[in-house]
């Protein structure tokens, strides 16, 4: 596997060979630092993706631990393994089995955690030399999928908003390439959302109600692969709307079902 270099910077990225709709060219590891390096997100359990972060970090003076962006599988599945073979390793995460429980500011490791909800309640970003690490909060290409949850949205937004006013020279995230031009790319994901608000809004005025009257109005971009994902991201934009009190009555909510993406 070809490594993900950032140059300037003693971070290299792994990427797990799990392409798909949900997960583009694959997962991103990220190994950071040396003597000893930390893992963000440990990938699927992969043979092959094993492999390569084992000879990764040991070249780097084995882990000193492994950080969660979420718990979702194709991020954490491999997570037993590499406990197995660097038991001294720490793992931080937000929920679930873990040795560094995350909050907001607090020090992991190199990392500043900094949580970004929206995709999953759990998730967080990790910080350090002003790159920002943000497993599916923020991808290298394509829109994030919100899970629907309470206040799941507007969360996200709020988020999207507060790192627009930190100093970030790069984002490494959970699926494809690096994003040196960090303010174009918050900025395209927050008009992303509004937009698809705006449309909805527009779809909900001209009568729409079905889930599926609303997806082809708003979200009529989607490829047939990401309608349940598309879906589950209207869940979270009705959601919003309700929470807000202007969604109309009578209108059909997903029922979803998505424990990864």
């Amino acid at each position: 596997m070809t490594p993900i270099e950032l140059a300037g910077y003693d971070i290299v990225g792994v990427r797990a060979p799990n392409p798909g709709p949900f997960t583009l060219s694959g997962t991103n590891s990220w190994l950071v630092g040396r003597d000893p390096a930390w893992l963000v997100d440990p990938g699927p359990s992969l043979e092959s993706h094993l492999r390569a972060l084992t000879t990764e970090a040991e070249a780097r003076g084995g882990l000193g631990g492994l950080a969660l962006t979420h718990d979702h599988p194709d991020h954490s599945q491999s997570l037993p393994e590499m406990r197995r073979r660097f038991p001294h390793a720490a793992v931080a995460g937000a929920r679930g089995d873990v040795d560094l429980l995350l909050g907001e500011g607090r020090t992991v490791g190199p990392f500043q955690a900094i949580p970004i909800p929206g995709h999953s309640p759990d998730h967080f970003g990790f910080l350090v030399d002003h790159v920002l690490f943000t497993g599916d909060a923020i991808l290298g290409e394509g829109s994030s999928l919100i899970t629907p949850y309470p206040g799941a949205l507007s969360a996200y937004l709020e988020s999207l908003e507060r790192l627009r006013n930190r100093d970030l020279a790069l984002l490494a995230p959970g699926h494809g390439p690096p994003v040196s031009d960090v303010q174009a790319k918050l900025e395209e994901y927050i008009a992303h959302r509004l937009d698809r608000e705006r449309r909805l809004l527009a779809a909900l005025a001209a009568g729409a109600r079905t889930v599926d009257q609303l997806l082809d109005s708003a979200w009529s971009d989607a490829p047939v692969a990401l309608r349940p994902a598309a879906a589950a991201t209207l869940a979270a934009h009705l959601d919003k709307l309700a929470e807000e009190g202007r969604l109309p009555d009578g209108v059909e909510r997903p029922l979803v079902s998505l424990g990864a993406g």
